[in-house]
């Protein structure tokens, strides 16, 4: 059982290492940061299975890197259900991992998705809805992008209601590529001191 335990987790130390380098981004850029090459999305979390849990997910945060310099953009989000705008230098990016967390409890997924971010418009990246299994031994996550013409509007109207200054603004629409990938999901040390009943790594 200890064994399995170890397989399961994800080492703090590795945790660490890992996020150590990355440029910490708001999920919302200041107005005097306000460029016309922002990037704008949203993300929605679901549970995919049974439906009758305590904790319900949602997204910490999720992590960009920059194709050509490799630098690392971690992005908070905190939520189950938000939009972000974030002020990124133009070039070819690559959805790289989420966090989520449930409670107490964390869990991380490796993605690969990428997106170019435009030098000359707004950059829009749609809606990204992260399907998340119930507690289980190899649970997963789907992630599915996806933008239509309702999820436009609505981001556009986001947009302006938070930065009036940029009505009239062009906006490109550019979707991660694949738009939808299933990954395997890892609990992230270190994990709450609960009773053996509660512990989902040995149910």
């Amino acid at each position: 059982m200890k064994i399995h335990f170890a397989q399961e987790m994800v080492p703090l130390a590795l945790v660490v290492g890992l996020w150590g380098c990355v440029i910490q981004l708001p999920t919302l850029i200041p107005p005097h940061e306000v460029t016309e090459n922002l990037v704008v999305g949203r993300v929605v979390t679901v549970l995919t299975g049974d439906r009758s849990r305590r904790y319900l997910p949602a997204v910490q945060h999720f992590e960009l890197e920059d194709q050509a310099s490799h630098q690392r953009f971690q992005v908070e989000i905190n939520s189950h259900d938000r939009y972000f705008v974030l002020n990124l230098p133009p070039g070819q990016y690559r959805l790289t991992r989420v966090l989520i967390s449930e409670g107490p409890f964390m869990s991380m997924a490796d993605l690969s998705m990428t997106f170019p971010v435009d030098a000359t418009a707004m950059t829009y990246v749609g809606t990204w809805k992260i399907g998340v299994d119930s507690p289980r031994y190899g649970r997963m996550i789907v992630a599915s992008l996806f933008a239509d013409q309702v999820e436009s509007a609505q981001a556009r109207d986001f947009l302006h209601d938070q930065y009036p200054t940029l009505k009239g603004s062009s906006m490109v629409e550019t979707l991660p590529q694949p738009t939808q990938i299933e990954t395997r999901l890892y609990e992230v040390m270190p994990y709450p001191r609960y009773p053996r009943y509660f512990r989902r790594h040995w149910w």
